[in-house]
């Protein structure tokens, strides 16, 4: 009788389940996506033909799979599987399920798979709690997570455990599991007769950033919110679209994001594409990036990768700066704007960066210089005894305004102009500049 009332309670879980639950694969062979991690000859693939799976921590966009693809592992090795969410659960529900899987195993029982969802969340010492069970495998530990686990875990952790990074979904893929849902009669939708416009799918395959959960709850709203229960449901673009809810954009302005939006703005500028580096400024600004980091950032890239190609950009990047602190959002956007598009366009050039690394590199390896006695201070009683200034030129009386003398000492070039923008000038001007001051160095060695 209790067996009865149990499979009633479930039929009734599942009837109320929303889509992204009822169309949860019951095979790893019926499993969407991730083909770099659970594809023949993949390392998940091959440690579950082993028997061997180890503790793993999953990383990666929410709807990607981890929690089903959890289940699945527990299910395919015949373990025990657990569920703890890090973030309602305390070290009192970890040690009870730590506990009763030791004891489990010490029966002879099956190994329990222990799935901790946002293990991120838990703090160092819950984190530390489940080391001597992950290293006397007790449990088999799979940990997932949307941050970066170097990061986010513990090294001790980490160290114990194989990270599988999950990628989002690929349209194509979203669009399978889709059609399986509009089709399957039992599990999804197939009771209503939805005819599906293929520009709709794709629209929804696209907007949904490559989260299944996303685009099987979307899926749903737009057929039932049409009254499927008063005939055949035409699925197209506009209802799809209408379904669409404004989604949060997923940006953690201390966690991976900010540094991979930061770090994907940068590289767009220097690569002079200022529609990406657009795509990434309003990425961060949505997100709630610090305006002021923006700034700084820009800043460093004026010097870093454009430098003297193009004077103007560091002054404008300074001015952008100000203005941002002056104007505040949401106005200032436009400016950024301005500042972005500028410096991507702007003519590249890492000249001056590199010259000041391999000075600083040739004081660092000790190929110290001392000053020439010439270019030595000599606004001090006792300088002229010592002979600190004497001989030197005063760049000025000269002809040009370069007084053929030597600056260092010894021969060394740093800066190595580009042939890009305002460098080009540069280029040509210096090396009649360094021609002049080598012929200072060229008569005192004749001396």
């Amino acid at each position: 009788m209790s067996d009865l009332f149990a499979k009633a309670e479930e039929g009734n879980l599942k009837r109320v389940a929303p889509l992204p639950a009822r169309m949860r694969p019951r095979t790893i062979k019926e499993f969407t996506g991730q083909q770099h991690l659970v594809g023949e000859g993949q390392l998940l693939w091959r440690l579950l033909k082993a028997q061997k799976l180890g503790s793993v921590i999953f990383y990666g966009p929410p709807g990607t799979g981890k929690t089903t693809l959890a289940r699945l592992l527990a299910q395919h090795l015949s373990y025990n599987f657990r569920q703890l969410s890090a973030v309602t659960s305390g070290v009192k529900d970890l040690r009870e399920v730590l506990e009763a899987a030791r004891d489990n195993v010490a029966t002879g029982g099956r190994p329990t798979l222990l799935f901790l969802d946002e293990i991120h969340r838990f703090n160092r010492a819950q984190q530390d709690a489940l080391l001597p069970d992950v290293e006397d495998g007790v449990v088999i530990l799979v940990g997932a997570t949307t941050s970066n686990p170097f990061f986010a875990v513990n090294s001790a952790l980490v160290s114990r455990s194989r990270v599988f990074e999950f990628q989002p979904l690929a349209p194509a893929d979203i669009r399978t599991l889709l059609q399986q849902a509009i089709a399957d009669p039992q599990r999804g939708l197939g009771q209503y007769k939805i005819s599906a416009a293929d520009e709709a799918l794709d629209f929804l395959a696209d907007i949904c950033d490559g989260d299944a959960r996303q685009a099987l709850s979307t899926l749903e709203i737009a057929v039932l919110s049409s009254d499927p229960d008063s005939g055949p449901v035409t699925l197209t673009k506009d209802l799809v679209a209408s379904a669409v809810q404004r989604r949060a954009v997923s940006y953690d302005t201390s966690g991976d994001e900010h540094y991979d939006c930061a770090s994907a703005l940068i590289k767009s500028i220097r690569g002079s594409d200022p529609d990406a580096a657009l795509y990434w400024l309003a990425r961060m600004l949505e997100g709630g990036e610090d305006v002021r980091f923006v700034c700084r950032r820009l800043v460093i890239l004026a010097s870093e990768d454009i430098g003297n190609a193009d004077p103007q950009a560091l002054p404008l990047a300074v001015a952008a700066m100000q203005a941002t602190e002056f104007v505040g959002l949401p106005e200032c956007q436009l400016t950024l704007s301005q500042a972005v598009t500028y410096l991507a366009c702007a003519p590249k050039s890492n000249a001056a960066t590199v010259a000041i690394s391999v000075a600083r590199t040739d004081i660092r390896e000790g190929r110290t210089v001392p000053v020439p006695r010439h270019l030595r201070d000599r606004h001090y009683s006792g300088a002229k005894r010592l002979g600190h200034g004497e001989g030197y030129e005063y760049s000025h009386n000269a002809a040009d305004g370069v007084a053929a003398q030597d600056y260092l000492g010894v021969d060394r070039e740093y800066y190595q102009p580009t042939d890009r923008g305002f460098e080009r000038e540069l280029q040509d001007r210096l090396a009649k500049i360094r021609e002049k001051l080598r012929s200072a160095k060229r008569a005192e060695g004749a001396e």
